[in-house]
C-alpha cells in the first residue's frame, strides 16, 4: 500500500515516525498527495503508478531548482515503489487568492505579474540544458500534440455536446490551424498546464507545480494558459494589461519579435481553450464530475469574446462555426452556474458577532476558544492565523485537526444541500478570543477546502483585522 511505503520512506529520511497523514482530496489526475506530519516538519508525500510521468516530474524539478526557478524541494524518492517526498508548499493557490477578491485589485494583478515574470524564466532559463527527451508523452508541441488537442476537443466535447459538424470539413481547418501554429518559434520550454491552480503561494512568494507535463514549444501557448484560466474570470481589460505586461517583459530580453507574438497568440489561445474543453467534456460529460461541467460557461464566455473581438490571419470557417455553434447551444447553456456565495469571517468575542448582510439571518458560528491559543506566546502575538509559524503552531495540536474535521462534515452536507436547492448565499463564522490567530487560521483554511472541492463564490472579511497587534 502506497501509505505504508510513504511512511516508510518517511522514517528513513527523517528518523521520525509519522503522527498524523492526511490524503488532500483528488484533482483530474492520479496522483495521490497526503500531508504527512510529525513534531519534526510537514511535508508532502505523493504516490503515482506512472513511472514515466514521475521521471519526468522528478527530473525536471532538479533541473529548474539547479537554475534557481522556485519549484518544490524533493525530500526523498523511491522510484521502484512510485513514490517520492516533496517539501510542502501549503494549500493558497493563485486560483484561491484569486477567489477572495470580487474584483482584479493593483495587489492582485500585481500578484500575477510576479507570475508572469517567473513564467518567462521558466520558458527560457529553465528550458536550457533541460533534456526533453524525458518529456511525457510528447518530447515537443508538434503536429501529433496539437492533433491530439484538436481531437480530444472534437471526441470529448464537440460529439458528447451533441454539436452537429462536417467531419471532413473540421479535419481540412484542423490541418490549417496547426499549420499555423506550427509556423511560430517553437524552442522553448512549454510549461504546458500554466494555470492560477498550480502557482502556490507561501510567505508572499510564489512556487510552481504540475510541470511534468511540460515539452519543447511556443511561448505563447501558456500565457494563454493564465489569462483565460476559465473559473479565474480575468476581465478582458486586465487579461489586454498582463499580455501587455508579458510582451514588455519579452521585448526586454530580445528573443521574440513582439509583433510576431502578437500574431500567434490569439491562436494559441484558441487551441489551449479547445484543449481544456475537451478536458471539461471527458471529465464532465463522460465521468459525470459535476465540477468541471461547472467550468464550461466559463470557457464559452471566453470563446465568445474570442469570437467578437479577434480575427485570426487564416480561414478556418468550419472551425468557426463550431465554435458559433458551442456559444449558441441550449444544450451548453443550460449548465447552471452555481450562484452560491459563502461568505466567511472571522470576529474577537470581546466585539460583536460579525453582521449578516445578507438578510438570510443565518448561518454557521464556530467558537474556536476550545483550542489553544498562540496569542498567549510572545512570538507569534504580532501575527496573525495566515503565517506559516502560527498555522505550523495550530497543526501540531490534534485537537485542532479534529476541530476542522467535524466543520467540514457539518459544512460539506449544508452547502451539497444549498447546490442542489439552487441557494444563493451561506455564511460561516469563527470566533475567537482577540480574532486574529485561530479564527483567521479556520476562515483561511475553510475557504481553501472549499473552493477545492465545491462551485461556489467565496468571500472573506477579518473583522477585527485594524485591532491585530
Amino acid at each position: 500500500m502506497p501509505i505504508e511505503r510513504l511512511k516508510a520512506l518517511y522514517v528513513n529520511t527523517f528518523a521520525k515516525e509519522v503522527s498524523r497523514m492526511e490524503q488532500l482530496s483528488p484533482s483530474g489526475s492520479g496522483r495521490c498527495y497526503f500531508r504527512m506530519q510529525s513534531e519534526l516538519n510537514r511535508v508532502m508525500g505523493v504516490y503515482n503508478k506512472d513511472w514515466k510521468e514521475n521521471r519526468a516530474f522528478l527530473a525536471f524539478t532538479k533541473h529548474f531548482l539547479s537554475v534557481g526557478l522556485d519549484v518544490p524541494e524533493i525530500l526523498a524518492e523511491d522510484t521502484e515503489n512510485h513514490i517520492y517526498i516533496l517539501s510542502d508548499l501549503g494549500d493558497e493557490t493563485l486560483y484561491s487568492y484569486r477567489c477572495k477578491y470580487n474584483e482584479f485589485t493593483p495587489d492582485l494583478i500585481q500578484t500575477y505579474k510576479k507570475a508572469i515574470k517567473q513564467l518567462l524564466l521558466f520558458q527560457t532559463r529553465g528550458g536550457e540544458g533541460l533534456d526533453y527527451s524525458l518529456c511525457y508523452p510528447r518530447a515537443a508541441f508538434d503536429r501529433q500534440s496539437i492533433y491530439w488537442d484538436l481531437n480530444y476537443f472534437k471526441y470529448y466535447f464537440l460529439k458528447l455536446a451533441q454539436i452537429p459538424f462536417d467531419e471532413q470539413l473540421l479535419e481540412n481547418d484542423f490541418e490549417l490551424f496547426s499549420r499555423f501554429l506550427l509556423e511560430a518559434d517553437a524552442d522553448y520550454f512549454m510549461f504546458r498546464d500554466f494555470q492560477s491552480r498550480n502557482i502556490m503561494l507561501q510567505n508572499d512568494k510564489l512556487f510552481f507545480i504540475d510541470y511534468q507535463g511540460g515539452r519543447k514549444g511556443a511561448l505563447p501557448y501558456d500565457l494563454a494558459s493564465l489569462l483565460y484560466d476559465g473559473k479565474a474570470a480575468i476581465p478582458p481589460s486586465i487579461r489586454h494589461e498582463l499580455l501587455d505586461y508579458y510582451v514588455g517583459e519579452l521585448d526586454n530580453l530580445h528573443i521574440w519579435d513582439v509583433d510576431l507574438f502578437r500574431k500567434y497568440y490569439p491562436a494559441f489561445v484558441l487551441v489551449r481553450i479547445m484543449q481544456a474543453m475537451g478536458s471539461y467534456g471527458y471529465r464532465g460529460f463522460y465521468e459525470r464530475k459535476e465540477h468541471f461541467l461547472q467550468s464550461i460557461p466559463y470557457a464559452l464566455k471566453n470563446l465568445n469574446w474570442i469570437l467578437n473581438n479577434v480575427n485570426l490571419p487564416i480561414e478556418i470557417p468550419t472551425l468557426w462555426n463550431v465554435f458559433e455553434k458551442l456559444v449558441h447551444s441550449e444544450k451548453l447553456q443550460a449548465i447552471k452556474q452555481h450562484r452560491l456565495h459563502v461568505e466567511i469571517s472571522s470576529f474577537s468575542y470581546k466585539n460583536a458577532y460579525p453582521p449578516d448582510e445578507s438578510g438570510n439571518g443565518g448561518g454557521f458560528v464556530f467558537d474556536c476558544r476550545c483550542l489553544p491559543n498562540p496569542g498567549r506566546y510572545e512570538a507569534y502575538k504580532h501575527l496573525s492565523g495566515k503565517d506559516r509559524s502560527v498555522i505550523e503552531f495550530l497543526e501540531k495540536e490534534k485537537d485542532v485537526i479534529l476541530f476542522f474535521e467535524h466543520i467540514t462534515s457539518i459544512i460539506d452536507m449544508a452547502v451539497q444541500n444549498y447546490l442542489a436547492r439552487d441557494f444563493t448565499h451561506l455564511s460561516i463564522a469563527f470566533g475567537c478570543t482577540g480574532g486574529q490567530h485561530r479564527s483567521v487560521y479556520f476562515v483561511e483554511k475553510l475557504a481553501r477546502y472549499l473552493q477545492t472541492n465545491y462551485p461556489v463564490r467565496i468571500s472573506l472579511k477579518h473583522t477585527n483585522q485594524m485591532n491585530w497587534e
